[in-house]
């Protein structure tokens, strides 16, 4: 049986801002945290939803028809297709469920986005 993943202590002990790191997998999706501050960038997922969860902190999503701020033990679900823009203004960790297809930044590359090998890359 694989190790019991702790969410909130892997992304607690990431070193990089803006970069996934795959802890769990259920079927078509991944299970991601993450360590973020300041700006990831406008993008959306043009078949995919996304499933933010707050584990410390507070998380600004930025959208098109307005904004919505979450804070620890809080969810949002980004609908497939809305461009979205995160923003942490103080460090904050997120888990994330997406399926195995979602692109880190969708059709946008910019200095934050990160491959799939990279996000499955082991905790250190």
């Amino acid at each position: 049986m694989d190790k019991i993943a702790q969410p909130a202590r892997a992304a607690a002990a990431l070193t990089e801002l803006w970069s996934p790191r795959v802890i769990a997998q259920l079927e078509d999706s991944y299970v991601k945290v993450a360590k973020v501050q300041g700006t990831l960038g406008w993008h959306a997922h043009a078949d995919e939803d996304e499933l933010f969860y707050i584990l410390h902190g507070r998380l600004r999503i930025e959208m098109e028809a307005g904004a919505i701020e979450i804070g620890a033990g809080e969810l949002y679900v980004v609908p497939k297709g809305v461009r979205h823009n995160p923003i942490a203004e103080h460090e904050c960790h997120i888990m994330l469920i997406e399926r195995k297809s979602t692109l880190h930044t969708g059709g946008e590359v910019t200095s934050h986005t990160r491959s799939l090998t990279e996000q499955l890359r082991p905790l250190d």
